[in-house]
């Protein structure tokens, strides 16, 4: 029920990006959601793809710096305060989130964030137990 993320290393200078961009386009992988952090000299660009393994190797071949990574999909209500019942969830639960972001698409009247955990099996656990929704890859991909 994980998803798979791809987190790519990437030095902070023009056409690296691009480059990475390429290289997913010329396998036919489509990116169905990503986010950016960056600092002056280098980025890291994790994203959803519809394959990450063809991702992965794709990447990988042409020498850039890659991994593969579990990360919960959760549905919450797209209403005002949501977030932050999830994230005090979390913190009731001292669930220690390493980062998240949000998927662009909205499904149903729930929007859908993206989590990466300490330790995934124990956060998917907890979040069935309050009710929250955990996304398949499948709904992700064929979102």
């Amino acid at each position: 029920m994980n998803v798979t993320q791809l987190s790519v290393f990437i030095e902070n200078k023009p056409g690296h990006l691009q480059n990475v961009l390429k290289i997913l386009a010329e396998k036919n992988i489509n990116i169905v959601t990503l986010t950016i952090a960056e600092t002056s000299d280098f980025g890291v660009l994790r994203m959803i793809v519809n394959n990450p393994d063809e991702g992965i190797r794709a990447l990988r071949e042409s020498h850039v710096a890659c991994s593969a990574t579990d990360v919960l999909a959760i549905e919450i209500d797209d209403t005002p305060g949501s977030l932050f019942k999830a994230i005090d969830t979390f913190a009731r639960r001292e669930l220690n989130i390493e980062y998240m972001y949000a998927f662009t698409e909205k499904r149903e009247g729930k929007a859908v964030m993206i989590f990466r955990f300490e330790n995934p099996e124990t956060a998917k656990k907890a979040l069935k137990e309050e009710g929250y929704s955990i996304v398949s890859k499948i709904d992700i991909i064929g979102a």
